[in-house]
């Protein structure tokens, strides 16, 4: 009866990966569209779901460990000692095909999230430079190189030949 709860909580934890990985595309677009209002939505849709993902993760620990625990052969809480000790074939593949789905969908979920970064990163970059074109800057201020300013600085206030 355990194992199940151990699969249940697989399943609802490779769902929610999905739906975070839906939602980093969705931001993907948004930000290549350069819509803030509809970023700021997406965040909060997205800090939602995770808030749903740390809860599933901690039920599966809590699953995980209960599992472990009224199974003393199992030395360690990982997947793999798990399916080791299973001797349902049905439930092992079942329980091997959850963990690679998930592991899959947090790999894609990475790179979703590192391409969103550099978009980023690169719109930052690109407001930089409009800025910087449009603010010149100190340097650039004065059309000459100064030569009245120095020239003014070396003549004394005091004349010392009178």
């Amino acid at each position: 009866m355990a194992i199940q709860n151990v699969q249940e909580a697989l399943n609802s934890l490779v769902k929610l990966h999905e739906a975070l990985l839906e939602i980093s595309r969705e931001k993907t677009e948004v930000i290549k569209e350069g819509k803030v209002e509809k970023l700021q939505a997406i965040l909060v849709k997205e800090k939602k779901r995770i808030r749903e993902l740390e809860k599933a993760e901690a039920l599966r620990i809590e699953v995980v460990e209960t599992y472990v625990n009224e199974h003393p052969a199992i030395t360690d809480a990982s997947i793999t000692s798990l399916l080791e000790h299973l001797d349902d074939n049905e439930v092992k593949a079942e329980l091997t095909d959850l963990a690679i789905s998930l592991t899959e969908t947090i790999t894609k979920l990475k790179q979703q999230e590192q391409l969103n970064q550099a978009l980023i990163s690169q719109s930052m970059q690109f407001v930089q430079l409009s800025l910087d074109l449009i603010n010149p800057s100190l340097k650039n201020m004065n059309y000459g190189e100064g030569k009245a300013a120095s020239s003014a600085a070396k003549r004394s206030v005091f004349d010392s030949k009178a």
